[in-house]
Formats: structure tokens, C-alpha cells, sequence
């Protein structure tokens, strides 16, 4: 008799997925620092090379749906492995900001449509029981992916000085390359998970169906499943087909605006921000770059951490405890984010100039630059645009990092004890918990347009994030920037409070009949 496959694992293989995701959207935070000077780009562009996956993955989101109901979910993610690979080996040898540009619109097609495609192939084939913990596995690997992402580009920084083929130039290929290995392992594994069992009987192979549902929860369980499935297949119009338009009938619209809720409420606070521009952020409060890329490190290890708190808890405590206890974390932590950086002071001193690098390349831009000297600015705003002004937006940007650490007087451990906050109770609460519950909230026929639709606002509003960070810390400044994403968090905190159901236990279909009309 053929074994069993543990559900578990195949939800493990599937969220693989959420690994090249966090990987490949956070492995940016690192190569900013290199790509900016070299490519010369502006904070326009630099935000455009951060946010261009989000770009595609909102068309990937939108198409995903429609098209896992076609192909089904089993191939299109075998689709999404082999474009992951593809992202990661052109952008490794990209020739210029058009083509890295593009590279990371392939991944963000990949990521799109996997941050769509596991949530819900592993709902499918997870018990009721288990199905938060194991749809909680996608944002598991997707934390995996940022700490392995900051981890790599820490190492990679630290070997550069030693080794001759990571100059300022190549490091940052290397950083952006490395993710073509765990892209290809996903590909094969992704050979031996089954076909989801609710495509299947929706496609009408209903012995199919019966053959994966028995081997993944037995004959008992499987007979169930497949008469709960059988009956709300006859409850619906025979012959229909799911389409945008019927996410505003009456019955569904309650729940589809609920979903939307989470959906934007998940980027709008800034998460994308925080991961993508990890080493920027610290390297704004005055540490210095070897130092911010260490402190990157620990927002991998705290999301880990926390993610896996999450998933011990989402099916004991419950979806809505879980969100709740995140949002008011996110308030606080954006507050201790925003007060930290409203005390900073900066001032260069003539030593500080005529020492620095900037006087080193250029001495006439530092001579410019020392109109400056002993000048007390009370915010980063001030500073930047008179330095700026003094000696140029190009030698400005290149040389941020060192004239901030030099001119800066502030308390990083106040800065860092906001994000790290912040990433903890993202971690518990609008991480894992927004996905679960997008797995769990849609109809059946419907959940894959919808899912998709949310996606896109998802998507949408985490590109207009990423885009206007760095116009954001050059207008309104640090303090600014994070009191804004803490006051989205506190009307989102009322929100949720208000609307949000609790669905831990039931089974999909279940939770479809509690939420009908809602």
C-alpha cells in the first residue's frame, strides 16, 4: 500500500515559494547601497528599482486566479519556479537600471502570483484543525527569506575587502545571483506534491479528487470532504462561471470589502519599507553602514521568531486576538520609530569634512561643503537639502551614509527598539494572520478571484510604499514618514476591531455558510 504523504510537508514544499519571495524582495535592502552610485540614480529611481516587482506582481495577482482555475495550482507554481530563476540570473548580470528594472519585474510576476497560489492550494489540502498553522507556513518561509536575505548580503559585505572579485562593482551581483540556487531546488521539488483536491472535483474528476483526498487525510475523512464538497457544488448555479462582478452581490460583498480591509491594511503601516530599505533606515540614525547591515540581520531573526509564535498560536488563540495584539504593537512601535528620530540633531564640524571620503575624491566639493561646518540642523530635512545644495544631488547620495554617521547626534537604540518592534508584532499579527484568513474567508467558487483581487490592492498599495520611500525621508523626513504609517495603523487597529470575524476550527466550507450575507 502506497504511504501517505504528511500533509505538513507538502504545505513546507509549497511555501517554499515564500522563501524566494523574502529573499528576493529583501535582498534589495542591500544593494541599494552599491546599484545608487553606480547607476547614479535619483530617489525616484532608486524607488523604482525597490517597488518594480510590486508593479508586476499586481498584474500576476490578477491573473493568477483566473489562471490556476485553468491550469491549476500545481503548474502555474512550477510556472513561478522557473521565473524565479530567470529574475535572479538578470538581474545578477544586469548592464544598467532599464534592465535591473526589468529583471525584478520577472520576480515580482513570480512572487505575485505564489503569494496567491500557496495561501490557497495549502487551505485546500490542510485539515480544519491545522489549516492556520500550515497556510501560516507561506509567511514562515517568507521571513526565512528576508533573515536569509540579510544574513547573505552581511556575509557578502564582510568577505568583500578579502576577496578580489567582490569590489563595489560585482558585490552586489553576487548578492542578487545567489537566490538562482534555492529558485531551482523549488522547481524540483515542486514535482511531488499532488494536484489540489478541490480543483480537481470543481473540474469535475472527481475520482481524482477521492485518490488525493485519501491519501493526504485517509478514507474516512475523505468521504466527508468530498459530500461537504458535493453539496455546496449543487448549491450553486451549474454552468457559471466566478467573475469580478460577483464579488459585489450582496452575499459576499461584506466579506470581499473585510478582505480588502487586510489586504491594504497589511502594506499600508510600511512593512515593505522596513524590509526593502532595512540597511537605509539604521544607516539614517548615524551607525554606519557595516554596522547597519548587522542590525538587518536581527530584523531577520525577530521576524522568524515572532512568525513562529504566530503559527504556535493562530489555531489555540484564534485569528482576531492575534491581529489585534499586532496592530497596537505596530501604533507603539511606529511612535518609538518617529520619537527617536525627532530628537536627532546634525552638525559637521570642518575636521569632519576635510577627513571624509568626499574630500578625498573631490576636495573642491568639500571645500563647498564647508560653508556648513558648525551649523546645528534640529532635522535630517534640513541637513540633506542644505548638503545638497552645497555640493550636489550625486555627491549628496553617494555620500550620505558617511556625512550623516559624522554629523548625526541621537540614540540609535531608541530607532532600533521601534523597528525591531515594529517587525515583532507585524510578525504575529498582519504577517501570517492576513493570509490565513484570506484563505479561509471566500467561497469556494469565488476564492480565487477573489484572493487575486485583494492581491492587487495588496500589491498596489505595497508598490506606492516602496516607490515613495526615499522622496518621503527626503521631504517629510525619518520622523515624519513613520508617524504616518503609525496613524494608518490606528485607524486600522479601530477597524478590525470592528469587523473582523474569528473562523479558527471550521472547515471552508463551514465558515462559507457562517459568513454568507455578512
Amino acid at each position: 500500500m502506497r504511504r501517505q504523504p504528511h500533509t505538513l510537508a507538502l504545505a513546507i514544499v509549497v511555501s517554499l515559494g515564500g522563501f524566494l519571495f523574502g529573499f528576493d524582495a529583501s535582498v534589495i535592502s542591500g544593494v541599494i547601497r552599491f546599484v545608487q552610485p553606480q547607476f547614479d540614480l535619483n530617489e525616484l529611481q532608486l524607488g523604482l528599482v525597490v517597488s518594480s516587482p510590486s508593479a508586476s506582481a499586481m498584474i500576476a495577482m490578477l491573473l493568477a486566479g483566473t489562471m490556476s482555475g485553468w491550469l491549476g495550482r500545481k503548474r502555474l507554481l512550477e510556472v513561478v519556479a522557473v521565473l524565479y530563476l530567470a529574475s535572479a540570473l538578470m538581474s545578477a548580470f544586469a548592464t544598467g537600471y532599464a534592465m535591473l528594472v526589468v529583471a525584478r519585474m520577472i520576480g515580482g510576476a513570480a512572487f505575485g502570483a505564489a503569494l496567491i497560489l500557496a495561501p490557497m492550494y495549502i487551505a485546500e489540502i490542510a485539515p480544519a484543525s491545522q489549516r492556520g498553522r500550515m497556510v501560516s507556513m507561506q509567511q514562515l518561509n517568507i521571513v526565512l527569506g528576508f533573515s536569509a536575505a540579510y544574513f547573505s548580503n552581511y556575509l557578502f559585505l564582510g568577505a568583500a575587502p578579502n576577496v578580489s572579485w567582490l569590489s563595489d562593482t560585482t558585490v552586489w551581483r553576487w548578492m542578487l545571483g545567489i537566490e538562482a540556487l534555492p529558485a531551482a531546488a523549488y522547481f524540483f521539488l515542486l514535482f511531488l506534491i499532488p494536484r489540489s483536491p478541490r480543483w480537481l472535483y470543481a473540474r469535475g474528476r472527481v475520482d481524482e479528487a477521492r485518490a488525493v483526498l485519501e491519501r493526504l487525510h485517509g478514507q474516512e475523512r475523505a468521504e466527508v470532504e468530498l459530500e461537504e464538497l458535493e453539496q455546496k457544488l449543487a448549491s450553486e448555479p451549474s454552468g457559471t462561471r466566478a467573475t469580478y462582478r460577483d464579488l459585489l452581490r450582496p452575499a459576499v460583498r461584506g466579506v470581499f470589502l473585510i478582505g480588502l480591509l487586510l489586504g491594504i491594511l497589511q502594506q499600508i503601516t510600511g512593512v515593505n519599507a522596513i524590509y526593502f530599505y532595512a540597511t537605509l533606515i539604521f544607516e539614517q540614525s548615524g551607525i554606519g553602514a557595516n554596522a547597519s547591515f548587522a542590525q538587518a540581520v536581527w530584523v531577520g531573526v525577530i521576524n522568524v521568531v515572532f512568525t513562529v509564535i504566530a503559527m504556535l498560536l493562530i489555531d489555540r488563540v484564534g485569528r482576531r486576538p492575534l491581529m489585534l495584539a499586532g496592530l497596537v504593537g505596530v501604533v507603539l512601535s511606529m511612535g518609538i520609530t518617529a520619537y527617536g528620530f525627532s530628537g536627532a540633531t546634525f552638525t559637521l564640524t570642518a575636521s569632519d569634512i576635510e577627513s571624509s571620503t568626499l574630500w578625498q575624491e573631490d576636495p573642491a566639493a568639500g571645500e563647498r561643503l564647508l560653508a556648513m561646518a558648525g551649523t546645528i540642523f534640529a532635522s535630517d530635512v534640513a541637513f540633506s537639502g542644505s548638503a545638497r545644495e552645497l555640493i550636489g544631488d550625486g555627491y549628496f547620495r553617494k555620500h550620505q551614509a558617511e556625512l550623516v554617521e559624522r554629523a548625526i547626534a541621537m540614540n540609535p537604540f531608541v530607532v532600533l527598539v521601534g523597528i525591531l518592534l515594529f517587525v515583532a508584532s507585524f510578525a504575529v499579527s498582519l504577517g501570517p494572520v492576513t493570509w490565513v484568513m484570506l484563505s479561509e474567508l471566500f467561497p469556494t467558487r469565488l476564492r480565487a478571484v477573489a484572493i487575486s483581487v485583494v492581491g492587487f490592492g495588496n500589491s498596489l498599495v505595497s508598490w506606492f510604499v516602496q516607490f515613495l520611500f526615499p522622496w518621503e525621508l527626503s521631504v517629510l523626513g525619518s520622523a515624519g514618514t513613520y508617524t504616518i504609517y503609525g496613524f494608518f495603523a490606528l485607524i486600522g487597529l479601530v477597524m478590525v476591531y470592528k469587523v473582523l470575524p474569528e473562523t479558527k476550527g471550521q472547515t471552508l466550507e463551514q465558515i462559507e455558510r457562517q459568513l454568507e450575507g455578512c
